[in-house]
C-alpha cells in the first residue's frame, strides 16, 4: 500500500543522572567530592532515504526513543552518551508537530539529516559544584529530560514530471509506454488510487522520473473524488503535463482541460505558474482529429500541444524529446516556485516564566525553570536550597509576590508542587 502521511510520537534519550560520591582512599585527607556528570541523552533522527518511496514503516510502529545516558559514577567517571535513534524517511518527506503545525523539516535530498528530538542533557555531579565556601557538596544533578513530541509526515513526492488529468484521460496508459512503471489500466474511472514513478529514459545519460497522479475531477481542491489526496505531490515537479482525452468520450477537451487547470490554481495558486505542455491522447480513436484541430484553435497559441497515442505509442517519442527540451531548460534544483510561506521558521523571543493563578493555584511555567526542576533531586535539602536560589535570582518570588501569593498558597511549576512562604 502507499502510505504519504504519518502520526508518530519521539523522545530523545533523558541524560543520565550526576553521582554523589566522596574520596575516600587511605594517604588522601579531604579527598573530597569525586562524582562524576550522567551522560547526555541520544537524538531522534530523520534520515532521508532515496530507497523508501511511502511512510509505510512509521504505520505499525507510532512511538520511537532515543537511548538514554548513562548516570555517573565513582571516581569522577562520567557515563556515556545515549544512543541516537536514525530513523530512514522517503526523500520528500515533511516534518510538522502534530498538535500545532509549526514547520519543523524537509527532507529534500538523499542523505539529509534532521533531528526532531534531542537528547537532554546529563545531569552534573557533586564535584562540578564543589567551591572554596562548599568543599564537600552534598548534591548532584538529575539528568534532564529528552524533547518529547507528537510529528505529522507528510510525503511529497520528488519527481521531474507530474501527469495531471481527468480520470480515464490515459495517464497511466502514457506512463506504462514511456516508462517501466506498470500500474493499473482498465477503462473505468479512478483506475489509479496511489501515485506511481516511473522513470524515463531519453538517451544515454539522460532521463527523468514521471509521477502519475491518480485523476482529478471538479471540485478536488475541496476534497471531492480522489485526486485531493495527491496534489500535494505535483507540488514538487518541475513540470506539468496535462493529459487531455481528444476522443470526445468524456466530453469536451476544451472543457476538460479547464476544469483540471482551475482545480490546480484554487488548490495553490503557484501551480498555475508552474511550466505545462498538453499530451492531446487517443488521437487513434474516431473524431479525434476533428476535436484536436478544435482543442489546437483554442490552446494552441498558450500551450505546447503534442498528439499522441498511448494504446498505440503514436507521437510518444515526440513528447518525451518536448518534454527533455523543457527540463533542460529548467535548473535542477528548481522544483520550483513552492516554497510556502508557512515553512519559514520564526524564532519567537517570549517572557523567561510567566505565572498564573486558578482556582487559588499560582501555576509558573517557562522552559528555563521547568528544566531546573527536572533536573533538582526534590528529596536533597541542598539541591532545594539551591532550587530556591535559582528561583530567587531569576524573580519567580517577585512575580508570585505582585500576583497576589501569600504564605500557605500553592504554587505549582510543572510536577512540583509546595506552598509559598515568604
Amino acid at each position: 500500500m502507499f502510505y504519504d502521511k504519518s502520526k508518530i510520537f519521539v523522545k530523545g534519550g533523558d541524560g543520565g543522572n550526576g553521582c554523589m560520591a566522596f574520596r575516600r582512599e587511605k594517604y588522601v585527607p579531604e579527598g573530597g567530592p569525586w562524582g562524576g556528570d550522567g551522560g547526555r541523552g541520544g537524538d531522534v533522527i530523520f534520515t532521508a532515504d532515496e530507497g523508501l518511496r511511502t511512510l509505510v514503516d512509521f504505520r505499525y510502529q507510532r512511538h520511537y526513543k532515543a537511548g538514554r545516558g548513562q548516570h555517573g559514577m565513582g571516581k569522577n567517571m562520567h557515563g556515556r552518551t545515549g544512543e541516537d535513534l536514525v530513523l530512514r524517511v522517503p526523500v520528500g518527506t515533511v516534518v510538522r508537530e502534530a498538535e500545532t503545525g509549526r514547520f519543523i523539516g524537509d527532507l529534500t535530498d538523499n542523505g539529509q539529516e534532521l533531528v526532531v528530538a534531542r537528547g537532554g542533557r546529563g545531569g552534573r555531579g557533586n564535584a562540578r559544584f564543589a567551591t572554596m565556601i562548599n568543599k564537600a557538596p552534598r548534591m548532584a544533578e538529575k539528568g534532564e529530560p529528552g524533547e518529547e513530541l507528537w510529528l505529522s509526515l507528510e510525503l511529497k513526492l520528488l519527481a521531474d514530471v507530474g501527469l495531471v488529468g481527468l480520470p480515464n484521460a490515459g495517464k497511466s496508459s502514457l506512463i506504462t509506454s514511456i516508462s517501466a512503471a506498470r500500474p493499473k489500466i482498465a477503462d473505468y474511472p479512478f483506475t489509479t488510487v496511489v501515485p506511481n514513478l516511473g522513470m524515463v529514459r531519453v538517451d544515454e545519460g539522460s532521463s527523468f522520473v514521471v509521477a502519475d497522479i491518480p485523476g482529478l475531477i471538479e471540485g478536488a481542491h475541496t476534497g471531492t473524488g480522489l485526486g485531493h489526496e495527491f496534489l500535494r505531490h505535483v507540488e514538487r515537479t518541475r513540470v506539468l503535463v496535462h493529459v487531455v482525452d481528444v476522443s470526445g468520450s468524456s466530453g469536451s477537451p476544451v472543457e476538460d482541460f479547464e476544469v483540471i487547470n482551475r482545480e490546480l490554481s484554487l488548490y495553490n495558486p503557484r501551480l498555475a505558474e508552474k511550466p505545462m505542455i498538453v499530451a492531446a491522447n487517443k488521437i487513434d480513436l474516431p473524431d479525434s482529429r476533428e476535436n484536436l484541430e478544435l482543442f489546437t484553435g483554442q490552446m494552441g497559441d498558450k500551450y505546447e500541444i503534442y498528439p499522441i497515442s498511448a494504446l498505440t505509442g503514436e507521437g510518444v517519442d515526440r513528447l518525451v524529446t518536448g518534454i527533455a527540451l523543457l527540463l533542460g531548460r529548467i535548473p535542477a534544483g528548481d522544483s520550483g516556485i513552492l516554497q510556502q510561506e508557512e515553512e519559514v521558521v520564526v524564532h519567537e523571543v517570549g517572557p523567561r516564566f510567566t505565572v498564573e493563578k486558578s482556582n487559588g493555584i499560582f501555576t509558573v511555567s517557562g522552559r528555563e525553570i521547568e528544566r531546573h526542576v527536572a533536573m533538582t533531586n526534590l528529596e536533597n535539602e541542598e539541591a532545594l536550597g539551591r532550587l530556591q536560589r535559582i528561583m530567587s535570582i531569576m524573580g519567580i518570588d517577585q512575580a508570585l509576590r505582585r500576583a497576589g501569593a501569600k504564605n500557605g498558597d500553592t504554587v505549582v511549576i510543572k510536577n512540583f508542587e509546595f506552598e509559598y512562604t515568604e
